[in-house]
């Protein structure tokens, strides 16, 4: 790994941190993003990064399971990882699914205070509605999204 290419990886760690993915997770997506070839094996990682094979492994996986990374058919038994193509839009999937049950609660919430207490209901309200809105425009987004990246395919294919 050349300086430039530590720094940017070295910078996402500092990003998935701050996004309660650990440090080394971030590494390790960073170098998958911009490695040749696009796949590595475990020992690979290890070697690249720095770090333990039991924690290349480790985290290799929590991001496999977070749809961000897959293993790949290698020849021997050593396994194998690549990026996925829109690792980001499956992760904020789901992030979202806990906000319907959010919901869920506040509406159970409000329920209970039936028309009484009205301050609490005005913010259980505006909570329930913020929640709501959330999902709903978070759904918009991704579907734009994907309708966005397909053009962008699109574009591309009839520019080659």
């Amino acid at each position: 790994m050349d300086q430039k290419e530590t720094e940017f990886v070295d910078r996402m760690g500092l990003v998935m941190e701050r996004l309660a993915g650990g440090r080394t997770m971030g590494r390790l997506y960073a170098w998958l993003l911009i490695c040749d070839p696009p796949d590595q094996s475990l020992t690979d990682l290890a070697t690249e990064l720095g770090v333990s094979k039991t924690m290349v492994s480790t985290v290799a996986r929590q991001l496999e399971a977070g749809g961000m990374v897959e293993r790949v058919p290698a020849s021997g038994r050593e396994h194998r990882y690549r990026v996925v193509r829109g690792g980001w839009a499956q992760v904020l999937r789901g992030r979202l699914a806990v906000l319907p049950p959010i919901t869920e609660a506040l509406g159970l919430g409000l329920a209970l205070l039936g028309d009484g207490r009205a301050e609490q209901r005005v913010l259980l309200e505006e909570t329930r509605d913020f929640f709501d809105f959330l999902v709903r425009d978070a759904d918009e987004s991704l579907q734009r999204w994907e309708e966005y990246r397909k053009r962008l395919k699109d574009d591309d294919q009839d520019s080659g």
